[in-house]
């Protein structure tokens, strides 16, 4: 069997498709700008018929004809862990509530975690309810839009509700359903079924698969939309910050990938499972493997936000004034809770901070300084994986945030460990491709088409200003909490909270 893989990636910002033949050689790429919907403070939506599928199937139509052989299998992956609630036939009810990016649900959470205690949750499910958790968000559904959740018959992710589409099939990849706490065992590698049916009463969980099986074949219907032949195999896929880690041989236990982009995402491989109450541990993608899992509110949104209001300088230029700066940043320290954080203090209500600031300090100093922070909070997670039993052995840097250099040395002085730089940086989309690849038998279940182009070695130079200015970043968060907080709540015009 030969053929093409077509793999498309439903992000925050943008979609993003890629075809690849079984060697891991690309075809043809494309991508589809979209917008984030923010309609109240704390909430982050998306249009699943004007985004997901849209993009989708535009994506589809321009690769298809750039194809030189036959479409084998498609693969799709997005933005997770989501909520989107839609009828019996897989049409939307609501805008999806997107990943941890969405607090909305917060008094669910707390409930949650006090009805089945933290450690149980832990122990079971790998992680405590937070802002990433499905479940809190499926009871603040019920209790918000009832009319929305009588209606309700299947809740879908981006790349469940793209399956569905092209194969009528309801189901949800592994890795997904292990976000969708606290209603998945990670031991038992299924679905929680009494907690379920408490939680979600006379909702249907769906069928899980790995995200390397088939889910079914392109329906005559979806073909006609997308112009992949009808009868295409298609493979469950999974949330893209694992796709990407697909992308680039994040797999094998010891594999760490840490992913800079709007974001910060970092994914540990697991033999068996671990857990810590500031981290994620998940189901892997591969069958017998665990994660550790991490990501922060913001990273390269701190820098975009400088950009912004610096009147759109050239990234280029900041990072040259930034470069020109002394490590450390003249004694100038970030807390990078612009948007509240996800791990490691869970904590929505947290905000930025910055410290020791004085009328010498100019603009490169504050954009090192927001990329030193990024680069402590990186530290502050790694610790945690340490903590739990984990850490990684071999780090593997990836996203747009490691191209010119300076982002990438600055987190391995701060953390003092060596990154592993891949030729190949195209993201999840490649990884879905990979993944429809291993679905049909092209390649086998192991294969890893990433080439290590470089390694960026800490500079122990740096080591002792770092580890003295990492103490103060520890210290600011607790020593303002109360502060943060209280400002949180005046933003949002309700009750401080205490």
């Amino acid at each position: 069997m030969s053929g093409l893989l077509l793999g498309v990636d439903i992000g925050t910002a943008s979609s993003k498709g890629v075809l690849a033949r079984p060697n891991g050689e690309v075809v043809a790429t494309t991508e589809r700008p979209h917008e984030l919907s923010l309609p109240q403070p704390g909430w982050a939506e998306h249009d699943a018929e004007e985004i997901w599928w849209k993009d989708f199937v535009s994506i589809c139509q321009e690769l298809v004809q750039k194809a030189d052989d036959d479409i084998a299998a498609v693969c799709t992956s997005g933005i997770g862990a989501c909520l989107l609630p839609t009828d019996g036939n897989g049409k939307p009810l609501r805008p999806a509530i997107l990943y941890g990016i969405d607090s909305r649900a917060e008094q669910e959470i707390e409930e949650l975690n006090d009805r089945y205690g933290r450690e149980s949750l832990l122990d079971q499910c790998g992680a405590v309810c937070t802002t990433q958790a499905v479940g809190p968000k499926l009871l603040w559904l019920q209790r918000n839009e009832p009319e929305v959740w009588g209606k309700t018959e299947m809740f879908l992710m981006a790349n469940s509700f793209i399956s569905h589409r092209l194969t009528g099939e309801y189901v949800l990849d592994h890795h997904s359903a292990s976000q969708c706490d606290p209603l998945y065992d990670v031991h038992a590698c299924g679905w929680i079924e009494d907690r379920a049916e408490e939680l979600a009463p006379g909702l249907q969980m769906p069928r899980l698969l790995w995200p390397a099986e088939v889910v079914g074949e392109v329906t005559a219907e979806a073909s006609q939309e997308t112009g992949i032949p009808a009868g295409t195999p298609v493979a469950a896929g999974t949330i893209d910050a694992w796709s990407e880690g697909v992308s680039v041989g994040v797999q094998n236990p010891g594999d760490l990938m840490l992913m800079y982009g709007t974001t910060m995402f970092m994914i540990e491989v697991l033999k068996e499972p671990l857990h810590h109450p500031g981290l994620w541990g998940t189901t892997g993608i591969l069958p017998d493997t665990h994660n550790l899992a991490a990501g922060m509110a913001t990273s390269g949104a701190l820098t975009g936000w400088l950009q912004k209001i610096s009147g759109g300088v050239p990234f280029e230029k900041l990072t040259e004034e930034a470069a020109t700066v002394p490590p450390g940043s003249d004694a100038l320290v970030v807390l990078p809770y612009f948007a509240g954080e996800r791990t490691p203090i869970f904590d929505p209500a947290a905000r930025g901070l910055i410290s020791g600031l004085t009328i010498s300090h100019g603009r490169g100093h504050l954009y090192r300084a927001m990329l030193e922070a990024t680069a402590y909070a990186v530290r502050h997670i790694f610790e945690y994986m340490q903590e739990a039993g984990g850490g990684g052995d071999r780090l593997v840097a990836v996203g747009g945030g490691t191209k010119g250099g300076l982002w990438t040395q600055i987190v391995s002085d701060v953390i003092g460990r060596p990154q592993d730089l891949p030729e190949q940086t195209i993201g999840a989309a490649y990884g879905d491709a990979l993944l429809a690849a291993r679905a049909v038998g092209l390649v086998g279940p192991d294969t890893d088409w990433s080439n290590i182009s470089d390694t960026v070695e800490p500079n122990e130079e740096n080591r002792e200003i770092y580890d003295e200015l990492y103490g103060i970043y520890r210290d600011l968060y607790p020593a303002t909490r109360k502060q943060m907080h209280h400002l949180a709540a005046l933003q949002k015009g309700g009750e401080v909270v205490t």
